[in-house]
């Protein structure tokens, strides 16, 4: 579930495209949300983002889609035309497809099967990502370009970046990540674990979202990035 100020985000950004065509600035949405500084409002759009239900896009100013509300999947079409377009790319199973530029609702695209690749840690790592389990279908929208694989989470150290335990991650493979970003990473070859990166100097830091658990931090031969998180499946 969101939070009362991820919802009032999220329903001002919907409100706004679909009224004008291009979403708030930040400093519209930090007066509508009565917020003291910016700060919190990009907190509020990164886990909006972590969660599925925007998406921003990159290299546009203030480009902001929202994929989907809270009782809903899909979101109607603003009725006016958007500011941004996303054009047709095709790929094979298991590659992420730009929604048609057409202005039709997010899921008119067929899903892409994406595969389930055993577990991961958000927690105390465990073994390493496992064999192929089974496929599951994603909307195309909520992937984008590159190779994707889906992960179980156990454990509840990402907790408060929204990822709880048996939720379904969605990973684009990648083997390069900023900081800040929430990576799939590889610990001296044999454990894996999903923590947001970040890079100290020469060293690589694993961050906690639960103060419960400490930030490891590691040299950067014993780190390898396996991917990025884009997306997320939770089944209530």
């Amino acid at each position: 579930m969101l939070t009362k100020k991820q919802s009032e985000l999220l329903r001002f950004i919907h409100e706004r495209l679909q009224a004008e065509g291009v979403p708030p600035s930040f400093d519209e949405m930090k007066e509508a949300l009565d917020l003291r500084s910016k700060s919190g409002i990009h907190r509020l759009i990164m886990a909006l983002e972590e969660r599925g239900f925007i998406k921003r896009l990159a290299n546009r100013a203030r480009a902001i889609e929202v994929l989907r509300l809270p009782e809903s999947a899909t979101v109607q079409t603003p009725t006016r035309p958007r500011a941004f377009s996303p054009s047709v790319i095709t790929g094979n199973l298991g590659r992420g497809r730009a929604p048609a530029a057409s202005g039709g609702a997010v899921n008119d695209n067929p899903p892409v099967m994406v595969p389930v690749m055993g577990r991961i840690a958000a927690g105390t790592p465990i073994e390493a990502i496992q064999t192929r389990t089974q496929t599951i279908p994603m909307p195309a929208d909520f992937l984008g370009l590159g190779d994707h694989f889906a992960l179980e989470v156990r454990g509840d150290s990402m907790i408060e970046a929204g990822i709880h335990e048996n939720d379904t991650v969605v990973i684009r493979k990648q083997d390069t990540a900023e900081t800040g970003d929430i990576v799939v990473a590889l610990i001296d070859g044999e454990e894996a674990t999903l923590k947001r990166l970040r890079k100290r100097g020469a060293s690589i830091a694993l961050e906690a979202a639960n103060p419960a658990f400490e930030t490891r931090i590691f040299g950067p031969d014993r780190v390898k990035i396996q991917g990025k998180l884009v997306s997320l499946l939770r089944r209530y």
